[in-house]
């Protein structure tokens, strides 16, 4: 957990126990008031226990949840649970994952008890569920929550997740002696610096098991199963302590001065009602505790913040670290000019070399007030959750409170952390400008261009259909392609991306993207589906194939060249080959029926019509030779305010010309 979390506790600290000595004294002057009216009722009984949950059907489940009961977990995003279509919602509902790390604590005792990582059968993990339930419906959370997160047979151990381990000795025959891992996670975890080392040990042992089992598909398991040892067996507290719950399992727990503020408020009012004599000392006293109160809980909300987003760097999919604002600081030299590297979406981008000698890029966002925080954590969420190849990959991130003592919001800093390209994007290779050293960036190949093409078409097809729900990128160009030190190319830049279950809710919205690149039917309608990135990738692919910018303006601004309509021109009067880019012809391994297949399938792609295009999974069929590029429809006369082409195009055979539709 961030350092400055761990301040403002202390402040927070320092605020309750000022609220606690005005309690005191408050309390005290009740017992007098109480004590000298003779009137006064007697004391009223002390409150009875908590409602008796059935035991029907639980003695098969051999741990307790009556801790749900206890544990001063939050369950706000609870009370009004909204069941989705889909039965079970554990990945995609705040609730379903607050649940999950609840439910976390009984298979932690479970496994320390049974030496099982999960419940022996499927009897037993209904029978869990439903106590489970009990005591939620108990602290009248609706009825349904277990039913609509959670598949009983999830919890059932298998041996077909997690290189086959079932049980501790199962752990330890697969992983051997793991000391670091014991004396990192086995000390009180409520300290961030041991906290720190517990998550990064964790993190090795989670890769290291995953290496053995050799199935990506089974990484959500191995991290579940490192999470319920380092909670069950590791720690000496058990994973009731606040350390194990709020470190391992992510739990997000209740603050006591929220709890308290209710009590606060009535004997406040009663000594106010009934000592009139002390209203004038009581009315100070009440100021000077709300303006404190109300300082406390500025301070929790901005350290909630720090804590829910420094969570982010435990989902299961990606090991993603949160870096100390100093720590980035000494990585980019204060940001010094030396290591400015670029203006990308929504910030500056600035060389930075860690502690460990690792290259990294640190996107410093440029919204700093709190509607920022969205879109950040959009990122950050989509991001996190995704790994392949042709993926830039993120490595961490940072939230800096740059304001007055007071935590103005207006003042938030967010950094990206992602892993370096020394090879710069697509556009440095293919337009450099005058201030680029040329002389060390060789015009592309075409076995170059054509990796280039394939793997950022793999990138799309990960996306559009490796994940679920599927990502639309929005914002597919060359600037947003980068290349690794061997020329691979990597996507990145995911400021604009929207899952598709939400682009779904917010058809019609403020169109995002980049003038050249983004789709007819999403700038004119709002209408946003995976044939929006398909677009933006036909169009990449005829800027790599013919040297020259997908959309060229005058001084005053005007549009002088759209690629998309001089490739057409040139297609339709039979004389295609004549936009390939001349720097790559002399290339003696260059197929020239190869090379006008790819422009083809980039004209396709880039159709005006929305179905005349392809999915980008048979956009990479074709560009493979996989299966034929079919006959290109016609456009239509007319599209909206885009513009067609007449005559030759300029660069690529003579003059071109403008003519609006």
């Amino acid at each position: 957990m961030p350092q400055n979390v761990g301040l403002i506790k202390n402040k927070v600290s320092n605020f309750t126990k000022l609220i606690n000595i005005m309690e005191s004294i408050f309390v005290i002057l009740l017992i007098f008031m109480v004590a000298s009216n003779p009137c006064s009722a007697a004391p009223s009984p002390s409150p009875s226990a908590s409602p008796t949950i059935s035991t029907t059907n639980s003695s098969t489940c051999p741990v307790s949840m009556n801790y749900v009961q206890t544990v001063p977990w939050n369950s706000s995003s609870c009370q009004n649970f909204q069941p989705l279509a889909s039965q079970y919602q554990t990945k995609t509902s705040p609730c379903c994952q607050t649940l999950l790390s609840l439910f976390g604590i009984a298979l932690s005792q479970n496994l320390k008890k049974s030496s099982l990582f999960q419940l022996p059968n499927l009897p037993t993990s209904s029978s869990c569920l439903q106590h489970f339930q009990s005591n939620l419906t108990s602290l009248s959370l609706p009825n349904n929550l277990v039913s609509s997160c959670f598949d009983p047979s999830q919890f059932v151990i298998s041996p077909n997740i997690c290189a086959g381990i079932q049980n501790i000795e199962d752990w330890h025959t697969r992983l051997g002696p793991t000391p670091e891992l014991n004396t990192a996670c086995g000390p009180d975890l409520t300290d961030p610096n041991q906290c720190r080392t517990c998550v990064a040990e964790g993190d090795k042992v989670q890769q290291r098991l995953l290496s053995i089992d050799g199935n990506d598909s089974h990484s959500l398991d191995c991290f579940y199963f490192a999470t319920l040892y380092l909670a069950g067996v590791v720690n000496e507290l058990g994973p009731e302590s606040k350390g194990v719950m709020s470190c391992i399992l992510i739990l997000l727990l209740n603050s006591q001065v929220d709890s308290r503020d209710g009590h606060y408020a009535l004997v406040l009012g009663l000594i106010l009602a009934s000592l009139a004599f002390l209203v004038i000392i009581l009315g100070l006293g009440f100021y000077c505790w709300y303006t404190k109160k109300r300082k406390v809980e500025n301070l929790l909300a901005y350290a909630d913040l720090q804590e829910q987003s420094f969570s982010l760097r435990l989902r299961p999919n990606a090991v993603l670290t949160w870096f100390e604002f100093e720590d980035l600081m000494r990585a980019t030299d204060n940001f010094s000019p030396q290591n400015f590297i670029g203006r990308g979406g929504f910030g500056l981008v600035y060389k930075g070399i860690l502690p460990d000698g690792s290259m990294v890029a640190v996107k410093r966002l440029e919204e700093s007030d709190s509607q920022g925080d969205a879109l950040f954590c959009s990122e950050v969420e989509i991001v996190s959750n995704l790994k392949h190849r042709n993926l830039v990959p993120l490595k961490g991130c940072c939230v800096v409170d740059e304001g007055n003592e007071n935590h103005n919001f207006e003042y938030r800093r967010r950094y990206l952390v992602h892993e370096y390209m020394p090879n710069g994007s697509l556009e440095d290779h293919l337009f450099p400008t005058k201030l680029d050293n040329q002389n060390t960036k060789k015009s592309l190949t075409w076995s170059q261009r054509k990796s280039i093409i394939l793997d950022v078409a793999n990138a799309l097809v990960y996306l559009h259909f490796g994940v679920q729900p599927a990502v639309f990128h929005r914002d597919i160009k060359a600037t947003n392609i980068l290349l690794d030190a061997d020329m691979r190319a990597r996507v990145g830049d995911f400021g604009l991306a929207r899952q598709s279950s939400e682009s779904r809710s917010q058809l019609n919205t403020r169109v995002a993207g980049t003038r050249g690149y983004v789709a007819p039917e999403y700038a004119l309608y709002g209408q946003l589906t995976e044939k929006s990135d398909v677009y933006s990738f036909g169009v990449v692919i005829l800027e790599i194939m013919c040297g020259r910018k997908a959309l060229e303006l005058s001084p005053s601004g005007t549009p002088i060249f759209l690629i998309t309509d001089c490739v057409w021109s040139l297609m339709k009067s039979g004389n295609i080959g004549e936009a390939l880019d001349a720097s790559m012809l002399g290339d003696e391994n260059c197929a020239r029926n190869i090379m006008e297949r790819f422009l083809l399938v980039g004209i396709l792609c880039s159709h005006v019509t929305v179905a005349s295009r392809p999915t980008i999974l048979n956009a990479l069929k074709m560009l493979e030779g996989d299966i034929e590029v079919p006959p290109i429809p016609d456009r239509p006369l007319s599209h909206g305010n885009y513009v067609l082409y007449s005559g030759d195009c300029s660069g690529m055979s003579s003059g071109c010309g403008f003519v609006s539709s």
